[in-house]
């Protein structure tokens, strides 16, 4: 079994991760057992999940309707009703059986209800896997803004089992594969080459991959937990891909992208301010935007839509005194941080990736 362990949080995986879950279920000895899920994840997961869970508490099962868009504090209300009346107190347990939306809006009930409550999550998608359910970030959008309300609390341990990821449709595996994209341009050459050459259907190649990215963020984390320097960097390609995430929310004739499809988007964006700014190679560019266009949607945008994309900006949790700011690269692992971008080169950025498909 691989395992991470640190003072705020566990992660495990492989084979013995479950053996480990019912130890630190014995050791809780909870009141009650919630299961926080979706309607996809209740549909494809639970087997899986019952499959392995033997312990003499039966699970509630609380289930929310599935997709960002309800990743809202309307939702929370909900849950906190019917922990209450399940008789839910500070002894009891809650699971988060999903992907990000279920990982971030479960871990803010549970980090809320009666002032916290132990919670421990079990990631369903690859983007859950090597990000939203690992670093303790747990939130609700405001409306169409990302994540905009929450928590930094880490669960009492993440467990990590990739059989889940046979129940994925395909654009949600490659959905998550931009994360490990991300950090393949944070870390090294070395990661972000074998990100690229990753065969899918090669599970434990997979498996492999899921966890060293997940000990490549765990390792930011635990440098900077709270998010004042270093953990900065995780953020790259979001602060754009964000905004391009919530226009598509908000504008209702325009192309919905999944999160890991905007955060691709924002990638190429940032490399090329990276590019303007800092001097990135322009061979790592070239080979980013190949890598992307091969795997992701890459929508036109309009002039209007550009502009109301930069004015998304100024709700950036990352915002400083008004300013946006922006994490750039010189090359592989080289940071920096707290980069304020002109407007105009915002706009060059996407006149570069609207030629992409011209």
């Amino acid at each position: 079994m691989q395992k991470i362990s640190k003072e705020f949080g566990s992660v495990f995986c492989g084979k013995e991760a479950w053996t480990e879950f019912h130890k630190k279920m014995e050791a809780l000895d909870p009141s009650k057992v919630f299961v926080i899920t979706d309607t996809h994840t209740r549909q494809h997961c639970s087997t899986l999940f019952q499959k392995h869970y033997d312990f003499p508490v039966t699970p509630i099962f609380l289930e929310m309707p599935a997709g960002e868009i309800n990743k809202k504090i309307d939702q929370c209300v909900t849950f906190w009703n019917e922990l209450s009346q399940y008789g839910a107190d500070r002894h009891s347990v809650c699971i988060h059986l999903g992907g990000g939306v279920v990982t971030d809006l479960g871990g803010f009930v549970a980090s809320t209800f009666k002032r916290g409550i132990t919670f421990i999550n079990i990631p369903t998608s690859l983007l859950a896997m090597v990000d939203a359910a690992v670093g303790g970030k747990n939130g609700v959008d405001l409306g169409y803004l990302k994540n905009q309300i929450g928590v930094i609390q880490d669960p009492l341990f993440t467990l990590i089992d990739i059989d889940f990821l046979d129940t994925l449709p395909e654009e949600e595996l490659i959905s998550g594969y931009a994360e490990i994209l991300k950090h393949g341009l944070i870390h090294s050459k070395e990661y972000w080459e074998k990100a690229v050459a990753i065969d899918f259907s090669n599970k434990s190649q997979l498996e492999q991959l899921v966890w060293d990215s997940i000990e490549i963020k765990h390792d930011i984390v635990r440098k900077d937990p709270r998010e004042k320097g270093l953990r900065k960097t995780l953020n790259f390609g979001h602060t754009l891909g964000h905004a391009i995430e919530s226009y598509c929310l908000k504008e209702k004739d325009h192309q919905t992208l999944l999160h890991g499809e905007a955060v691709a988007i924002g990638i190429i964006l940032a490399c090329h301010l990276s590019f303007q700014r800092h001097e990135f190679p322009e061979a790592i560019l070239t080979d980013v935007c190949d890598t992307i266009q091969k795997h992701y949607p890459t929508p036109f945008f309009s002039k209007t839509a550009i502009h109301e994309i930069v004015e998304l900006l100024a709700f950036d949790k990352k915002n400083d005194r008004g300013k946006v700011c922006f994490v750039l690269l010189s090359d592989f692992g080289t940071h920096v941080i707290d980069c304020e971008v002109p407007t105009e080169q915002i706009f060059l950025a996407f006149e570069f990736y609207n030629k992409l498909n011209s």
